[in-house]
């Protein structure tokens, strides 16, 4: 994957801060914990589980095609 290229963590913090929510707040609407949502922002955990896509596109009303781009 090229540098230039969105990762899904990205793409999750670029809907989250498009809503203005911390990712406390997504972590709360989305039932996972600070960690995770930091994980996956950071790139930490670069492949989350779909349960876990699932939850967060529900979170931040998004499809979960978006968060995949």
């Amino acid at each position: 994957m090229s540098k230039d290229q969105p990762t899904i963590g990205k793409t999750i913090r670029k809907y989250r801060q498009d809503k203005e929510m911390s990712q406390e707040a997504l972590a709360r609407a989305a039932n996972l914990s600070l960690p995770t949502i930091v994980k996956i922002e950071s790139g930490e955990t670069p492949n989350p589980s779909i349960d876990t896509v699932k939850k967060l596109a529900a979170a931040l009303s998004v499809s979960i095609d978006e968060l995949l781009k």
